[in-house]
């Protein structure tokens, strides 16, 4: 689950729809107008045969520039808290923390779509699956061979982000759908700091 969802920050900072022509522009003005986020979210592992083998719940925040919180709460908890410059992995019961640069976490293509410094068609074959009504969808396949991800499809309606999947190389579906979404509401810089509880085991990945 952990090295899933780096890949998926990327998409988190879709706010307002603005009316543009090609759907590279759309995904541009989403990453460009969201400054804070947060939702709840179900999300689904499915494997190669097309059986949910996982689902968890919980909420995440952002806040950019390079800072979110995703916090897992059932059926297992565990924390992934960005603060800008490091990537903090918490598992409660394994009494575990990893630490990361955002860098090494987010992989560069993340890193910098997070930053604010690409441009998608830099990185990124991007197709419009479809239009009906206030909703579409996107696939965002990369050019780069070597990337964490096949492709990251995302579906819109009505100027939020409504769900995404994302492809790994492993046969792997991860599948996420939001709800009870606010965007650029005020969010304390405190959401986004981590200290590791007393008795843990820190790793420095």
């Amino acid at each position: 689950m952990i090295r899933m969802i780096p890949a998926l920050m990327m998409v988190l900072w879709m706010g307002v729809v603005v009316a543009a022509s090609s759907p590279g522009e759309v995904l541009e003005a989403f990453l460009a107008s969201a400054r804070t986020l947060s939702a709840d979210f179900v999300q689904q592992s499915i494997d190669e045969t097309g059986h949910v083998s996982q689902q968890s719940r919980g909420r995440f925040y952002l806040k950019r520039p390079g800072k979110f919180r995703w916090t897992y709460q059932s059926p297992y908890r565990q924390e992934i808290v960005a603060d800008g410059d490091k990537v903090w992995f918490y598992d409660p019961d394994l009494e575990q923390v990893t630490v990361k640069t955002v860098d090494s976490a987010l992989g560069s293509a993340p890193a910098l779509l997070l930053s604010g410094q690409l441009k998608l068609s830099q990185r990124f074959e991007i197709e419009d699956q479809g239009r009906e009504g206030k909703r579409l969808w996107l696939k965002l396949k990369p050019k780069d061979e070597e990337d964490v991800f096949r492709y990251l499809r995302v579906e819109m309606e009505g100027g939020r982000l409504v769900s995404m999947e994302l492809a790994d190389h492993f046969g792997q579906l991860t599948r996420i759908r939001f709800s009870a979404m606010e965007i650029n509401l005020p969010l304390d810089d405190d959401l986004f700091t981590f200290t590791p509880p007393p008795g843990v085991d820190v790793f420095e990945g």
